[in-house]
């Protein structure tokens, strides 16, 4: 984004201390095209990032080598990140230069001015399809770096007591593979789905409702009220056949999740994570048996998948922004994520390094890890809203009382769109 420094602009004209403090306070938000920068850029910034994030003293050396730019990392819990943000921002200071943003943060951040535009190549919105979680119009507000994909995970060798072989496609198939496990006792609970009140149990609806019916949301926001019924049917039903946990609904998500691991279900549509944890035997218990598969939709496999992901972008209050831009920009480039990946584990975005990785065998098991990749989009048809945090809260909850049976199905589907509709009126 061209930066409308008014010092540069009037750079000629003879202002004084007075006016020109006048003039920088008068700055308006980078949503309205205009910057918030106070001084010139200097050559050191700060960024704002969970330690799982950051990248290494090493790699920040090398970025220094070849930017000049000194850069100060200020790990932060991803909890507190949010707060910080908010409490800086609305006093109208930068939290860092450079700030970790969630996708389920950038609606709020975005409609607050507290992002900076980003110039974002074709190219590179190509290769990171996960960017459009980021996008509003045409402006990007943030670039991906954390792969948050969800993955279908199955347990082929508790497929392999039904006696069945092929991989199910859809549905339907899957359920078959289901109640056989149940019958040959290779599971007791084979769906690992999460039905705790929290936000995990919210992205697990989402991924089932987008990946089965393609739509969550109306065009106006609203929640699509066949989809949401259809998923919550689907749900309903796979509790009272005994292929999804009852006592899911008091148990912590990411347990849920961990299920997959530690033996305690056969499929989950979960995080990239997955892909090396379950391979991990000082984590997984199950070495070996876990693969991934093209998530199943209603008929064949789904033609649409849903990521989770995390995110950098510039503080709108930043005084240092193009430097603060040429780190954004490193920091997404398909070297450093190769660098990332090899330093802390972390799953690139970019679908071109993740082809390099399995080429050189750096991913060993990938499955449909590309493949479901390169179906990433976006459920929000008009970006993330500012109001998701109290969304989701509607949509867990529900969810949750669905599977403690006191709401069936045509009654969540209600309750649901009725909560979300005043959320959505509360936030016009």
């Amino acid at each position: 984004m061209k930066s409308r420094n008014l010092l540069k602009k009037f750079g000629a004209l003879a202002l004084t201390l007075a006016v020109t403090s006048s003039v920088l306070t008068g700055c308006g938000s980078s949503k309205n095209g205009e910057s918030k920068e106070t001084g010139k850029d200097s050559k050191s910034i700060t960024v704002m990032i969970p330690d799982w994030g950051a990248p290494t003293d090493e790699m920040l050396k090398e970025f220094k080598k070849e930017s000049g730019i000194d850069v100060k990392v200020i790990p932060t819990a991803w909890d507190d990140i949010k707060s910080k943000v908010s409490i800086a921002s609305a006093g109208k200071k930068a939290p860092a230069d450079v700030i970790e943003v969630d996708w389920s943060w950038v609606g709020e951040f975005e409609s607050a001015g507290w992002l900076e535009k980003l110039d974002v190549d074709e190219a590179t919105q190509k290769d990171i399809p996960s960017i459009s979680y980021f996008k509003y119009g045409n402006d990007i507000y943030a670039v991906p770096y954390a792969n948050g994909v969800r993955l279908a995970y199955l347990n082929k060798d508790m497929m392999a007591k039904t006696g069945l072989s092929e991989i199910p496609k859809n549905w339907n198939d899957m359920e078959k593979v289901f109640k056989a496990m149940k019958e040959k006792k290779a599971i007791e609970y084979p769906f690992l789905f999460p039905l705790d009140p929290e936000e995990k149990t919210t992205t697990s609806f989402m991924t089932l409702a987008y990946t089965r019916n393609n739509i969550v949301f109306n065009k106006d926001n609203t929640l699509n009220r066949d989809s949401i019924y259809d998923t919550l049917k689907f749900i309903e039903d796979n509790i009272k056949k005994g292929y999804i946990n009852p006592m899911n609904v008091s148990t912590a998500g990411i347990d849920v999740f961990k299920g997959i691991n530690n033996a305690k279900g056969a499929f989950l549509i979960g995080p990239t994570s997955f892909v090396t944890s379950s391979n991990d035997p000082k984590v997984s218990k199950v070495v070996g048996q876990i693969e991934t598969i093209p998530t199943p939709g209603k008929t064949a496999p789904a033609t649409k998948s849903i990521t989770f992901t995390e995110a950098v972008g510039v503080s709108s209050y930043s005084e240092n922004k193009d430097s603060a831009r040429k780190f954004v920009k490193w920091f997404s480039e398909p070297k450093t994520q190769l660098e990332l990946n090899k330093a802390i584990n972390n799953t690139p975005t970019r679908t071109s390094v993740l082809e390099e990785m399995i080429k050189n065998k750096i991913i060993k098991n990938p499955g449909s890890l590309i493949e479901q990749s390169k179906l990433v989009s976006t459920p929000f048809p008009n970006g993330v809203p500012k109001y998701y945090t109290k969304m989701s809260t509607e949509i867990f909850n529900v969810v949750s009382q669905l599977g403690q049976g006191k709401l069936d199905a045509k009654q969540a589907t209600d309750l649901m769109i009725d909560k979300v509709n005043k959320v959505i009126e509360e936030n016009k």
